[in-house]
């Protein structure tokens, strides 16, 4: 099947560089209810048969104007949610940003036993996207294209950690805006690969 992946577009806490990945989570700003309105002109010649977003209420947003153009109902999927900040949940400095951080990027080199303070480490995460998917996945045929609206932390680690196609460098090395749009293939059994990022043919890295 195929599956655009889509950040949420922009929210309160971007714009003040806050750490937020608690429900409900803050709400789009204007720009980013602007950002959500534009996807239904970019994707308008995409055949979806389902939207999906996480738990946390700047994806349904995202997703509201697309799901109102298209008549379909937009579902909340367990396991696409941001990754956990534990401790440094509301926090905005850089000291609790690179703390934040760190364990994530040894999810990278292979320690996925490392651990977020206060929330959970890189098995947790990625078997919980990875069910997300898969659940998914087990509603629609191979042909079917579906947009899952999630959150640029979650989708660059778990790409990085899973696509067939790339390594974790790729996704250091390549950032993903707000309202960005990530094309994949695949399925959980077949494995995941990433045909484009934000437009750009992707081949191997």
């Amino acid at each position: 099947m195929r599956i655009l992946l889509i950040r949420h577009a922009q929210t309160t806490a971007n714009a003040g560089g806050i750490l937020s990945t608690a429900a409900p989570g803050p709400e789009l700003t204007e720009l980013g209810r602007a950002q959500a309105e534009a996807l239904v002109d970019r994707l308008a010649h995409e055949s979806i048969a389902g939207i999906f977003v996480s738990s946390l209420q700047r994806t349904a947003q995202t997703a509201a104007p697309l799901g109102c153009a298209r008549g379909l109902e937009i579902e909340v999927v367990d396991g696409v949610h941001e990754i956990e900040a534990g401790d440094f949940e509301g926090t905005n400095d850089t000291d609790s940003m690179t703390a934040y951080l760190a364990p994530i990027r040894r999810w990278a080199e292979g320690d996925l036993a490392a651990t977020v303070p206060g929330a959970y480490d890189g098995s947790h995460f990625l078997g919980r996207f990875d069910g997300a998917l898969a659940a998914i996945a087990e509603r629609h045929d191979d042909d079917s294209t579906v947009v899952v609206v999630s959150h640029a932390g979650s989708i660059r680690v778990w790409l990085g950690g899973r696509a067939t196609n790339l390594d974790p460098a790729f996704s250091v090395a390549h950032s993903l805006d707000n309202a960005g749009v990530i094309e994949l293939s695949g399925s959980p059994d077949g494995g995941w690969r990433v045909d484009a990022w934000q437009g750009e043919a992707v081949q191997a890295y």
